[in-house]
């Protein structure tokens, strides 16, 4: 037998040796232990030269409260960044002029479309270290911009009890928590980097077990992540963040009706420049499990099959590159070495083909695939809840109020009552998340794994029917195949969370046809493949 059968999809290929070299973690500043956050923690404070910096991030809140932010920058001495020495410091100094930055801008009476020399040139120096846009990502908050409260001999220990942001807008526990819970999911989940590394190589090696075994770790991984974000209710209130937290981390594209009609203009230079604000988009993490499971996305409203379509064979499959593919466009807000990682990922991803070519052979190949599939659907449904629960439901309490709001609450909301409002891309919220969550279920390699991952659970033939009902049948014949020879009960295990995953909650968000993003609603006719969003 032909010692990995799925090369034979691939004629280009005679050998396992001649594929694409597997990337190795090191090489992008990717740990097997942190994932994409640094193995050490976060610098807490810059060198003294850089104290004006310091002194103004570390009373953020209290001068963002006073309306203090933009007299102290304007009275700021430029400093010159070729004083940062090492990446911890490069890392510190994005993250704390990502604050002020978006500080100046949004904490005054009217927004700034301008940003100070003194301010916006070293901001410029320190985003181009990474290859960022200036603007306060998700590398800023999230990856950067952590401590832990009691010290801990390994960042495996780097749990959501036990970390503390180092810097806010606010100064609330809601922001703290908002930014946490992500940084810990991307802790947590970098195990799953090199699980699905290894996941490829045994399908070079053509060893089943060995796949089917990383396989499962990676659905019992995801699904663990997807506890982690659920985390989001228990310290952060919706109204805090939507009302007081989201209009600091909104961008400058797209917001005319929040006063900045060409953008903001960088220190000296002339031209305005237009750049989208933070989203979870922008994580690094998702996007590379999505790569590990051959997930493929699209522009908004254009998937390119039937929901029982197979993907197309993906041998000569090249990082795709569409002006309207929006996941795409947010690994530019990714560290270049972070987006050079997900890149020579895509070319060496090619677990679905290796299972759909071994089927018959390995049954059980497809069912830990299909699980990993139903645990990332799984995630991005309940992602959809706290969208809705953080965004669409205070967007449309705000539209009732509109004549209560504060003055930071009005540079949240829109004028426009009857706007269908949008996010900073110029695509509803909703839509593009429900569609990345079917997307998510399209590149099932079994043909039930298919029929329960497409939308029909939901809106089809299935919706009426009970879970067991729609079970019966598909369980008791994949239970069959793949159990009656022997399987452990650790495969089990995985099939039963696979089922939970299927038939958890599929509430629709509340009135999808007005949706809100990042930061109030503005229109947009170009930019249609986009949404950031938190």
């Amino acid at each position: 037998m032909f010692p990995f059968p799925s090369l034979q999809l691939y004629p280009r290929f005679t050998t396992a040796a001649m594929l694409e070299k597997l990337p190795v973690l090191a090489d992008y500043d990717v740990s097997p232990l942190t994932g994409f956050l640094p193995e050490t923690l976060p610098l807490r404070r810059l060198n003294s030269y850089f104290d004006a910096w310091e002194d103004i991030v570390e009373n953020l809140p209290a001068l963002v409260l006073t309306r203090q932010v933009r007299p102290l920058v304007d009275a700021m001495p430029h400093l010159d960044t070729k004083h940062l020495q090492s990446e911890p410091e490069w890392r510190r100094a994005v993250s704390i002029l990502s604050f002020i930055s978006h500080a100046y801008v949004w904490a005054g009476d009217a927004p700034s479309d301008h940003i100070p020399t003194q301010l916006a040139e070293p901001w410029l120096a320190v985003s181009a270290h990474f290859d960022l846009p200036p603007i306060c990502s998700y590398a800023g908050v999230c990856l950067w911009n952590h401590k832990t409260v009691v010290p801990v001999d390994s960042p495996e220990k780097w749990t959501l009890d036990n970390i503390a942001t180092l810097n806010t807008f606010t100064g609330a526990i809601d922001e703290s928590w908002f930014y946490l819970v992500s940084t810990a999911m991307e802790r947590q989940g970098a195990p799953c980097l090199a699980t699905g590394l290894a996941a490829i190589r045994a399908c070079r090696e053509d060893k089943p077990d060995v796949v089917i075994k990383n396989l499962q770790l990676l659905a019992e991984a995801i699904d663990g992540l997807t506890t982690t974000l659920m985390r989001m209710f228990e310290m952060c209130d919706p109204h805090i963040f939507y009302f007081r937290l989201r209009p600091y981390l909104a961008g400058w594209k797209n917001m005319a009706e929040a006063g900045l009609p060409k953008g903001v203009r960088y220190g000296d230079e002339t031209e305005y420049r237009q750049i989208s604000g933070g989203s979870n988009a922008q994580s690094s993490l998702i996007q590379a499990l999505d790569i590990i499971l051959n997930v493929e996305h699209h522009p908004t409203g254009t998937r390119s099959r039937s929901k029982t379509e197979l993907p197309t064979d993906r041998s000569d499959r090249k990082p795709e590159k569409s002006n309207n593919n929006f996941i795409h466009e947010m690994r530019k807000y990714m560290p270049i070495k972070h987006r050079q990682f997900l890149e020579h990922l895509t070319l060496v991803a090619h677990i679905r083909d290796y299972v759909t070519a071994n089927a018959e052979r390995e049954p059980a190949l497809v069912i830990s695939y299909d699980a990993c599939l139903a645990m990332l659907r799984n995630f991005r449904d309940k992602h959809i809840q706290i969208v809705s629960r953080y965004i669409v439901i205070p967007s449309q309490q705000a539209k009732k109020q509109k004549d209560n709001l504060t003055k930071r609450e009005g540079l949240a909301a829109s004028s426009d009552k009857k706007k269908v409002e949008r996010g900073t891309g110029g695509t509803a919220l909703i839509p593009f998340l429900k569609q990345a969550r079917d997307e998510t279920g399209d590149s099932a390699a079994g043909s039930w794994g298919r029929r329960i991952l497409s939308e029909n659970v939901q809106t089809g033939e299935f919706a009426t029917a009970p879970a067991t009902t729609i079970l019966k049948r598909p369980v008791a014949a994949m239970e069959s195949e793949s159990y009656a020879a022997g399987q452990d009960s650790a495969k089990m295990s995985t099939f039963k969370k696979v089922k939970t995953a299927l038939f958890g909650s599929t509430k629709p968000a509340e009135d999808e046809t007005r949706q809100v993003g990042l930061s109030g609603d503005w229109k947009t006719s170009k930019d249609k493949g986009g949404i950031p969003h938190w």
